[in-house]
């Protein structure tokens, strides 16, 4: 467990000043659900200072152009529309620049503050932003900077992001798909915006099998995501051996959330960030940065930032939790995905951890996919494994992360 005042968040007000127009889910009631979770936990966790991102720390990640373009709407009166969800108010550079910074703080706060774990409460969230451009709510790619500046500043030789986002972390993805330094892994609602995230999609060149992708089903439970990160991103961040684990934690997979359709529970949440924060204490000295991503129904968003400071705070009282053996379906759908990516992380071979903690008796066991089918893995997996296997296997990496060449439609809502 970690001592109060090991968890240190990251919050500004300016956060709450970006807009994106009426209506819209990314917006600054956001931020207000994000303090109401503060003042729930109350002193039991601290603050981190922070400023904003240089330009020189963005773009170690973003093209100048694409920071130029932003820079130009600071002040200015109305909206510009930068694709069809995403459009820069006059608070929104600065607020941009803050929430990089936050990201930048968080990692700051582990190396130099004396924290365990941090959160960045920033709006707005980072991981669609592509290197040129902006995308699905988000401008400059946050956790992406900070894995960037941990290398750069703390000298951290290998870092681990774990994106849980219900939408795939494209931005993410693509930053680092080409390097074996960062190890990145999503779990998200396959078929949902942006289109990407297909498990095949493994990274290219140097990177190939850095890039997990976990696809799940649009009615995924907290058990299914639970053993997707047990059965998988366990033993691989083993492996890997990060000196640093950063988060992108969304929230949209709540099952109050109506941006998606998954059913994860404000609990489920703080008990997948409880096995992260376990794993993190075995492997890089505990630290981990969370950096906040979507969450858009704000009850439930204030209630998975505290289940996930309780974790932070105290894992042990969420690993506790009994988790019932996978079946049917689910053990499939991990046995399949451990298949897969086991050509890159031999540990997947040797099967699951020690066996979870039995359910109480009488408890709630059976088929978590019952009646679910390959869609799961992202469609008809038999015939794309047979026409792509081999090349995935023997390292191309043309066309990751295009969903189009995936023949899948990317031209979703999120």
């Amino acid at each position: 467990m970690s001592a109060p005042g090991r968890v240190v968040v990251g919050y500004h007000p300016a956060f709450a000043a970006h807009e994106m127009g009426e209506g819209h889910p990314e917006r600054p009631a956001r931020s207000q659900a994000a303090l109401a979770a503060l003042d729930r936990l109350g002193d039991r966790v601290g603050r981190y200072a922070f400023g904003p991102a240089s330009r020189a720390q963005i773009e170690r990640i973003h093209h100048p152009r694409h920071v130029d373009t932003l820079a130009a709407t600071a002040g200015s009166p109305g909206l510009l529309v930068l694709d069809e969800d995403t459009a820069a108010g006059p608070a929104t550079y600065e607020a941009a620049l803050l929430a990089a910074g936050a990201a930048i703080g968080a990692v700051d706060a582990l190396f130099q503050g004396g924290a365990t774990r941090s959160f960045s409460l920033a709006r707005p969230p980072g991981h669609h932003a592509e290197v040129d451009r902006a995308m699905g709510f988000c401008f400059f790619n946050n956790v992406a900077i900070a894995a960037q500046h941990a290398m750069d500043a703390h000298h951290c030789r290998r870092v681990a992001i774990v994106d849980w986002d219900v939408h795939h972390g494209n931005g993410t993805q693509r930053a680092f798909e080409g390097r074996n330094d960062v190890l990145f892994v999503s779990s998200h609602q396959y078929r949902l915006f942006p289109g990407s995230g297909h498990y095949a999609e493994r990274g290219r060149g140097p990177g190939l099998g850095f890039t997990l992708n976990l696809p799940l089903s649009s009615e995924a439970t907290d058990e299914e995501l639970l053993w997707l990160h047990r059965r998988l991103t366990l033993p691989v961040l083993a492996s890997f051996a990060p000196d640093l684990l950063l988060i992108s934690a969304g929230f949209d997979a709540h099952e109050s959330d109506e941006t998606a359709g998954q059913r994860i529970t404000a609990r489920g949440f703080g008990r997948l960030a409880a096995l992260l924060f376990d794993a993190a204490d075995r492997l890089c000295q505990g630290r981990t940065a969370l950096v906040l991503e979507g969450g858009y129904h704000l009850g439930g968003l204030t209630d998975s930032l505290v289940a996930v400071l309780e974790a932070a705070l105290d894992p042990a009282e969420f690993l506790a939790d009994p988790l019932p053996p996978p079946a049917g379906v689910l053990e499939a759908l991990l046995d399949r995905l451990a298949a897969h990516h086991a050509v890159s992380w031999p540990a997947l071979r040797q099967g699951p951890l020690p066996p979870p903690q039995e359910p109480e008796p009488g408890g709630g066991g059976g088929d978590p996919l019952a009646g679910a089918d390959d869609e799961a893995l992202g469609g008809n997996q038999e015939d794309h494994v047979a026409g792509e296997e081999g090349a995935v296997a023997g390292g191309a990496g043309e066309g990751v992360g295009d969903a189009g060449a995936l023949g899948r439609n990317t031209n979703l809502d999120s």
